[in-house]
């Protein structure tokens, strides 16, 4: 790669310092929280494509996925865009943050997302909700992310899976839901993401 590369950032000294504390305690997993979301294309078939391709990260194991949600897009007109399927994975990992994001920015590429409006409408988007108790404004990657907790699309399954979940410096999950509009949030119930085998 050349050093002209915008894809390669200097690597922050917070981010190099939880590095080194994740290498340390490779023995001891961290829980995260990762949103995926799809709105083109095969949506089921590519949501469980991302699942299956998380557990297959070394380092990497997917321990509970959620109910499929059907949404509307986000920050534009109703109809614009088709309806979003969501859902959220639980993993433990001792990749640190960083390697995580990379992981997700390289499964979104593999499924061909291109990244050319804001809000625009995508094969796959995965966010890192949370990753442990770690709050870190460091613009790479803001954790906990900075939005979740006034999501629905995240919060609604997030809480199906984890019901005494807590957003890091936000408060309970089950609390920031009761403050959330739901509407847009609609089970699918007729479809169903697989945990890996």
């Amino acid at each position: 790669m050349s050093s002209s590369d915008p894809t390669v950032q200097p690597v922050p000294s917070s981010v190099v310092e939880q590095v080194d504390a994740a290498d340390v305690t490779l023995s001891n997993p961290k829980w995260a929280v990762i949103s995926l979301g799809s709105n083109l294309g095969n949506r089921l078939e590519t949501l469980q494509g991302a699942v299956d391709a998380l557990e297959d990260t070394p380092g990497l194991r997917v321990k509970a996925v959620s109910p499929v949600y059907e949404t509307e897009p986000w920050g534009v007109e109703p109809g614009a865009q088709p309806t979003y399927f969501n859902a959220v994975v639980l993993v433990r990992t001792t990749l640190p943050p960083t390697s995580l994001l990379d992981r997700g920015q390289a499964l979104e590429e593999a499924f061909e997302r291109v990244r050319d409006e804001r809000w625009g409408p995508r094969t796959l988007d995965v966010d890192i909700v949370t990753y442990q108790d770690v709050v870190s404004d460091d613009p790479v990657l803001t954790l906990p992310h900075p939005r979740c907790h006034e999501r629905a699309f995240v919060l609604v399954p997030w809480h199906d899976v984890e019901p005494e979940a807590v957003v890091p410096g936000r408060g309970p999950v089950a609390e920031l839901l009761a403050r959330v509009d739901r509407g847009g949030v609609v089970p699918r119930v007729d479809l169903e993401l697989r945990l890996p085998e």
